[in-house]
């Protein structure tokens, strides 16, 4: 038993962090809850590559609770940062609608029109929540708007300003902006689409609160007369917390005690660190936008010590790709976000895409054809768990995938392969009568009683035929036979869609129509129904399955044959057969 363990944990990533975490935390607070966190900006669509900052901490939070330890996963809604651009592709907004709202915290923006939550953030919040409820996710949420308009981080900010020499100090190390005697320094370049998938999370702003030619002040106001955050601090005192600003929007000029003031917040590279000591933060991943020199999780990690923090432990999480998605269902034009993964797979396969994979290799989600064969490997897998033959690593994703350290996920209550399922709904067009009876007749030994028993993959797969697969794709059976391409038959031709037809009956099964299908053409080269394929008979075959399609549906491809005779029925299936 602790040989499985070991070799568990020598290949298991979500494993050798929780390691590393447990004896970090002991090191740090010997016997106090283990905090993992998370950052989110809800100034968009949440995408599924910022679903990777929720799920590498996630995973391994989990892991630690499993072992019987306390662990708390923070996730830190960034809610109060500036509302940076108007996102396209958003129904009910539009550039003259939004812009209007730029430089204003997210939960002062509007929401969309025709949505029904109060503002912007509110708005982008909650799909992501549902979808973490939906996927398992345990944590606590932290809302920055409410951290800073209830003082909560007051002491941190008056720390700030009182030591914002020393912060300077720090920062200047990384500017980029030659000043004069220094020396730029060499930046890392990073790729444009990753960068572009790590916006959404709370490491987007790299802002660090310097204005060239003047005293250095890490804090920033919203405007007291336009709430943006055009302002310049031109003046504070450490003594009495008076500070003055004035906005360069509508040159509204304000002074105001610090310590009693709450509508600002700290800049981004500051702020971050000021919360891992605040919440004593002991992992926490980042995105491939801290990749470079002057990032702010490299800077941070030399300012968290002014707060008297550390830097959490953590990996740097790689791009999160997507294979094929179709525009049509993407809140944000080719963007998608976990609400539309869960719409076409079911949570345990979302979760094991992520827990399968180490944080530092990337990854592609599939909206295309490609989840058929994901759908594959993960019943494959399945069955390995169930006799016992699956490797140690591949055990403990799938452990992953399927439950958290409470509960297990609700799942279909009878699998069936999922191109299976897209097949039947393709050609049913959904119609559930129907469903129900081609799904019975694929295991006459087994027949389903109720669609409930394969729902929600089911539904899933229904989602994806429906939103994903363009319309010029999606299979008609014919209506009234091809007498034409009867006609045009030769002797062989006929004789073998007589074949097909004299073993429908017999054969009326998945299995069945599968030994059928395969053995027709077999039986015409004179071989046994049984017999091994050879290169001439496979040319055969497809030619024998085209002739098949083309009959059937009209092209020269579609669903498996098996499942498409059966979805088409016999008697249909004699009608467009028969010479």
């Amino acid at each position: 038993m602790a040989q499985s363990a070991q070799s568990n944990t020598e290949t298991d990533w979500v494993s050798r962090f929780a390691d590393e975490v447990i004896a970090e935390a002991e090191r740090r607070a010997p016997g106090k809850t283990i905090v993992v966190a998370s950052g989110l900006s809800p100034s968009g669509p949440i995408h599924l590559g910022n679903l990777r900052e929720v799920m590498t901490p996630h995973l391994v939070a989990d892991e630690i609770r499993r072992r019987g330890h306390e662990v708390r996963h923070l996730i830190s809604w960034d809610d109060y940062d500036r509302y940076r651009k108007v996102p396209k592709g958003i129904p009910g907004v539009t550039e003259e609608s939004h812009a209007q709202h730029i430089g204003r915290p997210l939960t002062s923006v509007p929401a969309p029109e025709g949505s029904s939550y109060p503002n912007w953030a509110e708005h982008f919040k909650a799909a992501m929540v549902a979808s973490l409820a939906e996927l398992g996710v345990e944590y606590d949420p932290i809302s920055q708007t409410e951290q800073y308009t209830s003082g909560a981080y007051r002491e941190q900010v008056l720390f700030a300003m009182k030591h914002r020499a020393d912060i300077d100090a720090v920062l200047d190390q990384y500017r980029t902006k030659q000043k004069p005697g220094g020396k730029k320094p060499q930046q890392k370049p990073v790729d444009e689409a990753e960068l572009e998938a790590a916006e959404g999370s709370g490491a987007a702003g790299e802002d660090d609160g310097s204005t060239e030619g003047a005293e250095y002040f890490p804090y920033k106001p919203y405007c007291g007369e336009c709430n943006k955050d055009f302002t310049k601090v031109t003046a504070y005192d450490d003594e009495t917390t008076e500070l003055t600003y004035v906005c360069t929007e509508d040159q509204f000029t304000e002074t105001v005690k610090l310590s009693e003031f709450n509508r600002g917040k700290l800049v981004w590279k500051v702020d971050w660190p000021m919360r891992w000591a605040y919440e004593g933060v002991v992992f926490e991943p980042s995105g491939v936008d801290h990749s470079s020199p002057g990032s702010s999780f490299q800077v941070g990690g030399q300012i968290v010590g002014l707060f008297g923090g550390e830097q959490p432990i953590g990996p740097m999480y790689a791009f999160v790709g997507i294979s094929g998605m179709a525009k049509m269902s993407s809140s944000k034009g080719g963007v998608p976000t976990p609400a539309d993964a869960l719409k076409i797979m079911e949570p345990q396969l979302l979760r094991w895409l992520y827990a399968r994979r180490r944080p530092n290799q990337s990854f592609k989600i599939a909206f295309d054809q490609e989840i058929q064969r994901l759908y594959d490997e993960w019943d494959k897998l399945e069955g390995k768990v169930a006799d016992g033959t699956v490797l140690p690593a591949d055990a403990a994703a799938y452990s992953r995938a399927v439950r958290v350290a409470s509960h297990e996920l609700p799942r279909t209550p009878r699998p069936m392969p999922y191109r299976t399922l897209a097949s039947v709904v393709d050609i049913t067009a959904g119609h559930d009568e129907q469903t129900l009876r081609i799904l019975s007749d694929l295991d006459p030994s087994q027949p389903l009683t109720s669609l409930d028993e394969v729902r929600p993959r089911l539904d899933r797969a229904e989602n994806w035929i429906t939103t994903q697969v363009p319309a010029d794709q999606r299979t008609l059976v014919r209506e009234e036979p091809d007498t034409e391409l009867l006609a045009s038959l030769d002797e062989e031709g006929r004789r073998s869609l007589a074949m097909l037809l004299e073993g429908l009956d017999t054969h009326w099964s998945l299995d069945g129509l599968t030994t059928l299908v395969y053995g027709v053409p077999k039986v015409m080269a004179g071989l046994e129904p049984d017999a091994k394929p050879t290169p001439e008979l496979k040319v055969a075959q497809r030619e024998f399955f085209a002739l098949l399609y083309r009959l059937l549906v009209t092209r020269e491809t579609g669903p498996r044959l098996p499942t498409l005779l059966l979805a088409v029925g016999a008697d249909r299936v004699r009608k467009l057969l028969a010479a």
